[in-house]
């Protein structure tokens, strides 16, 4: 039961200064007013106490009771967080619907999880095990997609005194009983994190996968790594949300956290209704089954946008702790840090640039800090990868919060308006774009198709890198003043850039590129720029190369050979051969 602790004496927006005990604590969950507003406990000056409240405090007055809870700003986890869609203090958006309608009402009380519904229990522990924190106790089959791994809480240790027969239980019954050092202990399926503190584990560990993604330009020129973080800034209509939405469906990630972070309300619904209807490659089945949905649009009150990458953090850590590889998206951290500015405004603390808090970049450190592929406390290898878009005004990459982001993330996936409007997708300019894990990730590369990679990768970088320094000379005198060995460069990089850089994320074939498919497509562009140097060298003109049916079907592949399909590539390379061959003889 709630009690109460003071009454509001300031109400600014979503910050409210309230007199009263010292019986609280800092970044206490606290209920404010009448309504029972839920708020946190952001600072304490002796009797003062500052809250920042996550509801819309319209209609608040002073002298308002303020009740204490004596818990932090925690998220309920176990068995059906799996599939939900919540707000940024995970309250479930479908429930909070069929109570207040489309638009959400004030002071509701939900249970983020369904205590009444029943799940089925599989022990794995037995009685008399010694067993500490992080110990898989059974599982749950949570969803067709996801396991779930019913782990003893971080905190507890002890000797298994009697664990439940395998049947139906709900989150709230006695799974397992402990003995611990201070006395029995009953142990639930239901736990409480507090969002602010990371989840322990064992030990971190160097990343060595990469996060396959299917995309080509992310895997093969700017991998990132399980475990690993990137950034993706980009303007308004650079395809930010879209690159997320094919990097959830198609990554080899098994569990996917969504955080819709003060983006737009119709941008939102969109991912709210389209999300469902997603079917999972891997098995056919809707991909909300190992997809968590966190939605706190731009019109929602601004104190739980600021809560909502806490809460999505720490339901990935979770599952990372149960031994999966979890994919988190934060659709737009620009907008988190928005949200820290205004709080910090109507806090009257001191701005730094653009006016945003002197803190923003341990606030950045500290989230993206708690990414990593880490030993859990089971023993097991789990993961978090944290992709977090960011939306610079006017798309200006200088501007504090990229500039921030781009010191704490290892992958930078820099998205550029000229090549959206161009209509080439994923617009990753890949000149400004960078990876540091490709050292990491270039072992996995030569295990997992039999080439060497990084030598590849770095062949076809230099090649668009001399492309860019070579348009600029064809600006002022055309390509025509150019030697053909550099009009080959432009050449050899137009097929890089229409047949390998874009992809179609609507084609049924070019969706997704395994690695091997990858691996081959860009083997066979620079096998070709090799032919053709060669042929150029005893006098061939351009033209007469720009002309072979052969680079029509380099540009076509992508959409012509499929997955499957890795001994088209050497028919391919045959007839490469061939019309190259009959070229060359009449030069010889």
């Amino acid at each position: 039961m709630s009690e109460q602790v003071g009454r509001t004496v300031w109400i600014n927006g979503p910050v409210v200064n309230a007199e009263g005990s010292r019986h609280i604590s800092m970044l206490e969950m606290v209920e404010v007013g009448e309504e029972h507003l839920i708020g946190e406990v952001i600072g304490l000056d002796e009797k003062k106490i500052t809250i920042q409240v996550y509801e819309e405090t319209s209609g608040l007055r002073p002298g308002e009771p303020v009740f204490g809870t004596g818990m932090p700003l925690s998220v309920e986890l176990g068995p059906g967080v799996m599939g939900s869609i919540v707000d940024g203090i995970q309250r479930p958006l479908p429930v909070m619907e069929s109570k207040t309608g489309a638009f959400i009402g004030r002071g509701i009380r939900l249970t983020p999880l369904y205590h009444q519904d029943k799940w089925t229990f599989t022990p794995e522990a037995r009685k008399g095990d010694v067993i500490s924190g992080g110990t898989i106790l059974g599982t749950v089959p949570e969803t067709s997609s996801v396991e779930h791994r019913i782990m003893l809480p971080p905190r507890l240790s002890g000797e298994v005194s009697w664990i439940a027969e395998a049947g139906d239980y709900t989150v709230e019954d006695v799974i397992v009983k402990l003995n611990t050092a201070s006395g029995q202990h009953d142990v639930c399926m239901l736990q409480h994190w507090p969002v602010r503190k990371a989840r322990p584990f064992n030990k971190r560990k160097e990343p060595q996968q990469p996060l396959v993604t299917g995309q080509r330009v992310l895997d093969t020129f700017f991998p990132l790594a399980k475990g690993g973080t990137a950034a993706i800034p980009g303007g308004f209509g650079a395809g930010k949300t879209i690159t997320q939405h094919q990097i959830a469906k198609w990554s080899d990630a098994q569990v996917v956290v969504y955080i819709g972070c003060g983006e737009r309300g119709n941008e939102m619904t969109e991912v709210l209704q389209e999300f469902p209807q997603l079917i999972d490659p891997r098995n056919g089945k809707p991909l909300m089954e190992r997809t968590v949905l966190i939605a706190n649009t731009s019109n929602m009150p601004v104190a739980a946008r600021e809560a909502s990458i806490y809460t999505g953090i720490t339901i990935a850590e979770y599952f990372r702790d149960m031994g999966y590889h979890v994919a988190l998206m934060a659709d737009s951290t620009s907008r988190w840090a928005e949200a820290l500015r205004e709080i910090s405004g109507r806090l009257e603390e001191m701005p730094a640039e653009e006016g945003y808090p002197a803190y923003l970049a341990s606030r950045l450190a500290e989230f993206y800090e708690r990414a990593g592929f880490v030993e859990t406390l089971s023993g097991s290898e789990g993961s978090v990868s944290v992709i977090g878009a960011v939306s610079p005004p006017g798309g200006d990459f200088s501007e504090p919060v990229t500039q921030q982001t781009s010191r704490f993330t290892r992958c930078f996936w820099a998205l550029d308006k000229t090549l959206a409007s161009a209509r080439h997708f994923p617009s990753i300019n890949w000149l400004e774009s960078y990876s540091e894990y490709m050292d990491d990730v270039a072992e996995f590369w030569k295990n997992e198709t039999q080439y060497d990679w990084n030598t590849l990768r770095a062949k076809a970088m230099d090649l668009l890198n001399e492309e860019s320094r070579l348009s600029q000379i064809v600006k002022l005198v055309g390509a025509d003043a150019l030697p053909d060995e550099q009009r080959l460069v432009l050449e050899t990089s137009r097929i890089l850039r229409e047949g390998f850089l874009q992809q179609n994320a609507l084609d049924e074939v070019d969706t997704y590129a395994s690695l091997q498919k990858q691996i081959r497509m860009l083997d066979l562009i620079l096998y070709f720029h090799e032919r053709a140097i060669r042929i150029i060298k005893k006098g061939a003109v351009i033209m007469l190369i720009h002309e072979l049916p052969v680079v029509t079907d380099l540009i076509r592949m992508k959409e012509t050979i499929t997955n499957n399909q890795m001994d088209k590539f050497d028919g391919l390379r045959s007839v490469l051969d061939r019309q190259m061959d009959e070229l060359e003889k009449s030069y010889s």
